[in-house]
């Protein structure tokens, strides 16, 4: 299945001559009789637009070599920077036409205009000016006026632009391909779908392999937006492929997931192809594959080209793109008048927007109280959906281009009465997946929260109190409280049943504030923009030897939320135990996500745990320890300066940069150590990874685990 030619070798390197990239062997040689297809794939762009003109450059390179091509897009062009505030989605249509691209399916976002006044009227003139079809086998448009007369609920031969259809049916020299999408059911839940329905996927899948061969095609592509492994209660592109036989390629998105490679999987004994391509115009995936007269899979191969190493952006594609630029440019710079003294973090990941308290929730949510307050002295608590914080803010000069970045949904404000015990369940339901990043993870102002992360979920919280003058106190499960929030989540979006139920009782009021003239509004009322994070939300730890006050919890809980780390027993993490060097060897590998190729040649590791031995042979393989004599001693103590000097080959190697010192060290106590040592410690100090006592980092000591937690905790948000 993965052979190479001189021939293959030959077409990449011309690409990248043209490019000014690197990139890998890319066309197969089809046996004789085989029918050669390259199929260029984006998902998740969202609104992205600034690098089209390199991904013209890539797309119009790879068509010069590969006649007989397909350029296939997976949703969620809707929705994430400016691009799309002044444009709703029209920036990106006019390239998505110019670089000819064959059919898109709808992504969640695609129906987020749904909450606004116009409703789809957006989508619906997206959709109309499209020089390509859409495909669409799972959703009913029927049922809104402003798609009436552009869904044709067929598989087509024939399909027109700028209309919808179950699927279409592409001849590329002489062979029928098949294509056909789905969205993700979760929409209903996490957008502003309306009157927009979603049906069974699995079904609708069945229903589109049956036509499709029923039309005599073979060969068949399920274009996706349903995740490449999200949650099976709704759907995913692995179980698609396990209960959907018939269908050769999935080109998904949703998940923005990074699949270097494609996914092979056999289902029924054929073999079936996954690809998806990360997010934000980022990649440009290309897939390069073979079938036999019996449209079965024989030969491929896949690469994501990254489109920011593009040398050469495509000069009639810049050319279009300057009033585009030169207008985003003019909102971008536009000052609020207000300056970040630090950075305000939108980001994602463990302790990001979707998954902690960040700076940026708290301030966010405190300007929603603040302007709730002024319609509704009542209101009392304020809550913000991780989802709905797009992008973190620099520090200095706040522009409006950066908040409506952050923001750029243009979700309206409401109130809702809700009691203690539905604020509860909106909890639980915020923090169920944690520490699995979650849109409906809860930003708040006026009340703070402790949850077991570890906890079965929906018996997660431990404790809530509501903020009255200047003190918290314990929340009251059946007293009302007024909760500011936006009409996304008030409506019940991302799932929250309780809000759901309030709106649907008449318990909720729309004042209409948007969100990001909220924000601008209320941080030119500050003396200085400072947020911190406050404890408003704390995920506990199990471990009766750690207080939340110890100087070492953060770093603790970074990494037992993680997986990094656990306790020496359920209860008790034995924060001043000193580290064996196989457990800092486990800790470092496991923060790099290293994998053994091989096994651990070292005589003296034996018998330790599978895992483990594993785990040292993954650290050698990557040069991170070395041993002594054939023996690495898993079970001696690790001091300081060894921890470091593994922490300092740990970033050579995931960076594939040796780190370069800065200065000379400050520490006092280095005199007997050799330069790769010091170098290490220099390093450790310089990136704020680690620090010494009293201008000393007493090299000789033993790492604890808890010191150990404050290098690996550091060293990963580092490399983040």
């Amino acid at each position: 299945m993965y052979r190479k030619t001189y021939k293959s070798i030959t077409a990449a390197l011309t690409i990248a001559a043209g490019l000014g990239l690197a990139l890998a062997p890319q066309t197969s040689l089809a046996a004789e009789g085989d029918f050669n297809l390259t199929i260029m794939h984006t998902n998740d762009t969202h609104a992205n637009v600034d690098a089209v003109a390199k991904r013209a450059t890539v797309v119009k390179q790879i068509r010069s070599e590969h006649k007989n091509n397909l350029l296939l897009d997976a949703g969620d062009v809707f929705s994430g920077t400016l691009y799309f505030n002044q444009y709703t989605g029209l920036a990106d249509l006019e390239f998505m036409n110019l670089l000819k691209y064959d059919a898109m399916t709808f992504g969640n976002h695609e129906f987020d205009l749904g909450a606004t006044s116009d409703g789809h009227l957006g989508l619906a003139e997206f959709v109309k000016k499209a020089g390509f079809p859409f495909v669409s086998a799972n959703v009913d448009f029927s049922k809104d006026v402003l798609f009436e007369g552009l869904q044709n609920k067929e598989y087509s031969s024939s399909a027109s632009n700028g209309e919808i259809y179950n699927g279409i049916i592409k001849e590329i020299d002489g062979e029928k391909v098949g294509i056909f999408g789905l969205t993700t059911a979760e929409t209903v839940d996490i957008s502003s779908p309306n009157d927009i329905a979603f049906a069974d996927y699995i079904e609708a899948a069945k229903g589109a392999v049956a036509a499709f061969e029923k039309a005599g095609v073979n060969k068949i592509i399920a274009l996706t937006h349903i995740g490449y492994d999200d949650a099976a209660k709704y759907d995913n592109d692995l179980l698609l492929a396990e209960k959907v036989p018939g269908i050769d390629i999935i080109v998904g998105g949703h998940t923005h997931t990074k699949l270097d490679a494609p996914k092979e999987l056999t289902v029924k004994g054929k073999p079936v192809l996954i690809v998806q391509a990360n997010e934000y115009n980022k990649f440009l995936g290309q897939l390069d594959v073979s079938f036999n007269t019996e449209g079965v899979i024989t030969d491929h191969t896949g690469i994501l080209h990254d489109v920011a190493a593009v040398e050469i952006a495509d000069p009639e594609t810049v050319k279009l793109l300057k009033p585009y630029t030169d207008s985003i440019d003019k909102v971008k710079n536009t000052s609020t008048g207000k300056v970040a003294l630090q950075g305000l973090n939108g980001g994602r990941g463990l302790w990001g927007v979707r998954a902690g308290e960040t700076n940026l929730g708290n301030l966010i949510t405190d300007g929603m109280l603040a302007s709730a307050k002024k319609i509704d002295s009542e209101t009392v608590i304020a809550m913000q959906n991780g989802g709905g914080i797009r992008a973190s803010i620099d520090a200095g000069d706040i522009t409006v281009g950066e908040v409506l970045t952050v923001m750029p949904f243009g979700n309206a404000l409401a109130i809702a009465s809700v009691t203690g015990e539905e604020i509860k369940s909106l909890l639980e339901h915020a923090i169920s997946e944690f520490p699995k990043e979650k849109g409906a993870f809860l930003h708040v102002s006026g009340l703070k929260y402790a949850f077991d992360g570890t906890a079965e979920a929906g018996k997660r919280v431990l404790n809530i109190q509501v903020k009255e003058g200047d003190k918290y106190i314990e929340l009251n499960n059946s007293k009302t409280y007024k909760v500011a929030t936006n009409t996304f989540t008030a409506k019940g979006g991302d799932g929250f049943k309780a809000f759901e139920t309030a709106y649907a009782e008449g318990r909720v009021s729309e004042p209409g504030n948007v969100d990001w003239e909220m924000f601008i509004e209320y941080i030119t009322t500050l003396e200085t923009v400072n947020p911190t994070e406050e404890g408003r939300i704390n995920a506990v730890l199990p471990f009766k030897d750690i207080n939340a006050t110890d100087w070492h919890y953060s770093y603790i809980q970074d990494i037992f939320y993680s997986g990094l780390a656990k306790g020496t027993n359920s209860t008790t993490y034995s924060p001043n135990k000193q580290l064996t060097r196989a457990q800092a060897t486990s800790l470092i590998v496991r923060a790099l996500g290293l994998e053994a190729k091989g096994t651990a040649t070292f005589t003296d590791v034996v018998n330790l745990h599978a895992d483990t031995k594993a785990e040292i042979a993954a650290a050698a393989e990557a040069g991170i320890i070395k041993g002594v004599d054939g023996k690495f001693m898993p079970h001696k103590a690790i001091t300081r300066a060894q921890f470091a000097l593994m922490l300092n080959r740990a970033y050579d190697a995931k960076v594939e940069v040796d780190y370069v010192v800065k200065g000379k060290s400050t520490f006092s106590d280095l005199g007997k150590y050799d330069g790769e040592f010091v170098k290490a410690i220099n390093m450790v100090e310089e990136l704020n990874i680690g620090s010494g006592t009293d201008g000393k980092f007493r090299p000789t000591e033993g790492t604890t685990r808890a010191q150990a937690a404050k290098f690996v905790s550091n060293f990963t948000n580092l490399l983040k």
